[in-house]
């Protein structure tokens, strides 16, 4: 893969504008959300994107067929999710 060098500038609001020829290499669209990441002089941008469905579907199996080898049960999950909640506020 080739790699397109642009230059942009950082506004008086902090925000920086990323050169079309970049959006469009890169297919980056309106509403497209970044994890951002600095160190030293250099700034990373990683464009974040949702896992496919199927992802998600096999981790769910994977979850509840571990959870019926552990014998947990629901009421155990609820049980967990409210401790959770209550140290975190």
């Amino acid at each position: 893969m080739q790699t397109l060098l642009e230059t942009t500038r950082l506004s008086s609001k902090g925000q920086v504008v990323l050169p079309l020829a970049i959006r469009r290499k890169l297919h980056l669209s309106n509403g497209e959300k970044f994890a951002v990441m600095g160190e030293g002089d250099t700034v990373i941008l990683k464009k974040i994107t949702a896992p496919p469905l199927s992802e998600i579907r096999q981790l769910l199996e994977r979850s509840r067929r571990y959870a019926r080898q552990v014998g947990l049960k629901p009421s155990d999950i609820r049980r967990a999710v409210q401790r959770v909640h209550r140290t975190s506020r």
